[in-house]
């Protein structure tokens, strides 16, 4: 097509030369010289053109088939305007070329759809038709790349060798104007790093602690080490929101200003170590953040859109298309499977599909009828997998709440049914069990139900309290305590329960609480009201896991406190059953180092106090010296007087009294 264009041309001219007389050649050879310049080149129009590789090899019988299927995938990526499929032997070949509208479609084909999965057979290799040239004319001569000076941020993980086990947690204060890291002690909290104006908006920890993300104008800014050294730099102007892969080793960045039709940068997957863009894509709506949710071990993703669930594999590369419409998606926490649920279509039941990755074998389907909405709860360990059915059964009115849990540790992964006759305000799995916990009815008759999945297949109703009043459930990351808060509306009211044997610690009050963060450790929880949603009674409290107030602490327009995440432990789970079990011997340890550690801050209080006035008499022997050596001066500048003197030598005084007469007046005042 495009190497017939030049001979056409030259026929043309052919043409005219032997039409022409001696006297119009002259002028005819100079338009010629002129068309000659602006003739097509034989690379002009193919940085459209696109090379499919690992096609099915088809004969005539299916190839129309074929064309529909490839025509289908392709044509999302912009308009294709001519199609080659090369054939030897009556069978196509197994590669094809396909030429798109402009360039920019030819991109974008060659960014989605390199790698796609057609079949078990057929994975689709897509390139550019001007890349095999670039490739070709490559240099023999290999040049070593310029070594790049190594950077020491220091230990990036400093804070967990810290002798006491302090935690430590992020504060944003003073309207934002602040930031401060503070490691966590029962006493007070103790100042690690402080600055004005870290962040413009929030921060954010990445999943393990290792980085502290800061939010800019121009972009984001990654920190860590021992004092907090900038190691990272993500240039995306107007950045609003941030997401770390499970692994560290991605972060995820949104950015309403910066997209464009031909070159995706709503949302930019950044690598952490490198500080290079992987991939761009587009963005219609940020409503549902995160917009890609990532598989436990960080080398799948995936992304929701009008009616594609689409799956990715880093290094960032398509993998491939499941159509679906209007569903909802999670990934499991302990293993590379993916739950999407699909409502009903006519006659075609509503299914819920377990999906194992990258196999995509479908370890479990589960038809459910009459649904009008489904939610996934995963437990952490991604033992379990509730999906939270809301269904209008036939002949009844109103909408009936299932919980469908399944058992996926199980052979099969068998599914148990719990039904709830009542509104459900909240859901939450126990971290590390097999317990949940349902927050269902209506104000002011709100009920706290728990139940526990047991291994004879049965689900047990352990305990409910009735009349709660609380809105939301958190566990602590350890399990088996939690706490029940009201928050914003409901006052900030707390309800501290042991779900061991379902008893109530503590129930207390934290006025206009909007916020409940435990700690890492399960050993404290902060309630704080913050300034973005309340301005005034700003502050944060902490507690101990079983209810007790230990600090209240009022920071000025308090905005935001985090706690910094710890990495997995790296103790086998035989070593854990083996610390718990001499816990007693170890508690003994720690009440004596408890007690010497209250010793310890009475005398680094005493400490404290003679290090201030050893400052203060060495400050004021200084003062003294220099007032001796600008005596001289003083005596110049005053005429030879010692002003000092003046009024201090009071003993050298003498005392002189001087009486003198003023008046006399004689004022009659009669006969007596």
């Amino acid at each position: 097509m495009f190497a017939t264009l030049p001979c056409f041309i030259s026929l043309v001219s052919v043409g005219v030369f032997q039409s022409c007389s001696q006297r119009t050649a002259p002028v005819l050879a100079q338009l010629l010289g002129d068309v000659l310049r602006e003739k097509p080149q034989e690379a002009d129009g193919i940085d459209s053109v696109i090379v499919v590789d690992n096609v099915p090899q088809v004969g005539p019988d299916r190839l129309e088939k074929l064309k529909n299927v490839i025509h289908k995938i392709f044509s999302k990526f912009g308009k294709i305007t001519n199609e080659f499929y090369p054939e030897a032997d009556g069978k196509t070949k197994g590669y094809i070329f396909l030429e798109y509208s402009v360039p920019s479609h030819a991109h974008e084909a060659v960014k989605n759809a390199d790698g796609y999965k057609l079949d078990k057979q057929h994975t689709f290799r897509v390139n550019l038709f001007t890349d095999f040239d670039k490739y070709m004319s490559i240099s023999d001569e290999w040049e070593p790349p310029e070594k790049q000076p190594f950077k020491d941020f220091g230990n990036l993980r400093h804070w967990l060798e810290d002798p006491d086990c302090r935690d430590q947690y992020s504060v944003i204060y003073d309207s934002g104007e602040k930031t401060g890291i503070f490691s966590n002690d029962v006493k007070e909290p103790i100042e690690v790093e402080e600055r004005a104006r870290w962040t413009e908006t929030y921060v954010r920890w990445s999943p393990k602690g290792t980085y502290l993300a800061t939010f800019h104008q121009r972009g984001i800014a990654l920190w860590g080490g021992e004092k907090f050294k900038q190691i990272q730099r993500f240039s995306h102007q107007g950045v609003q929101l941030i997401d770390f892969s499970p692994c560290e080793r991605y972060v995820v960045t949104f950015s309403p200003l910066m997209d464009t039709k031909d070159d995706p940068q709503a949302i930019i997957i950044w690598d952490v170590l490198t500080g290079q863009k992987k991939r761009g894509f587009h963005c219609e709506s940020s409503a549902h953040w995160p917009i890609f949710k990532w598989s436990p071990d960080g080398k799948f993703f995936a992304r929701m859109t009008q009616d594609t669930l689409s799956i990715y594999e880093t290094p960032v590369s398509f993998l491939q298309q499941a159509i679906c419409f209007r569903v909802d998606f999670s990934w499991s926490p302990g293993d590379n499977i993916i739950a999407f649920w699909v409502p009903e279509d006519k006659d075609i039941p509503a299914r819920v599909t377990l999906m194992q990755l990258p196999s995509r074998n479908e370890i479990r389907v589960r038809n459910l009828f009459n649904v009008v909405d489904c939610k996934l709860h995963w437990q952490k360990n991604g033992d379990y997998l509730c999906v939270k059915v809301d269904r209008t059964p036939k002949g009844t009115q109103g909408i009936v709440t299932n919980f469908e849990i399944f058992r996926m540790r199980e052979k099969q992964v068998p599914v148990d049914v719990v039904e709830m006759k009542e509104g459900i305000i909240a859901f939450a799995w126990e971290p590390n069990g097999s317990r949940f916990a349902v927050l269902h009815g209506e104000s002011p008759r709100i009920n706290a139900s728990f139940y526990d999945v047991k291994s004879n297949g049965k689900i047990d109703l352990i305990k409910m309290f009735d009349k709660q009043q609380a809105n939301s459930i958190f566990w602590s990351p350890q399990g088996q305590f939690l706490v029940l808060a009201g928050l914003r509306s409901m006052n900030g009211a707390l309800a501290f329960v042991d779900t061991s044997d379902c008893t109530m610690m503590n129930i207390a009050e934290h006025y206009m609480a909007s916020d409940v963060e435990w700690d890492p450790t399960g050993r404290f929880v902060v309630t704080s009201v913050s300034w973005w949603s309340h301005k005034v009674d700003n502050a944060y409290w902490l507690w101990t896991f079983q209810g007790r107030l230990l600090q209240k602490n009022n920071k000025d327009r308090f905005c935001q406190l985090l706690w910094r995440p710890r990495p997995p432990s790296l103790l086998s789970q035989e070593q854990i059953k083996a610390i718990k079990k001499d816990l007693k011997k170890y508690s003994k340890i720690f009440e004596q180092k408890d007690r010497l550690s209250q010793s310890k801050a009475s005398k680094e209080l005493v400490d404290k106090r003679r290090a201030m006035m050893e400052d203060y008499r060495k400050y004021r022997e200084d003062a003294m010296k220099m007032y001796q050596e600008q005596r001289p001066l003083r005596l110049e500048l005053r005429g030879g007087v010692d002003t000092d003197e003046l009024e201090s030598n009071v003993d050298d005084w003498e005392e002189e009294t001087i009486e003198f007469f003023i008046n006399e007046e004689i004022i009659p005042i009669g006969d007596l």
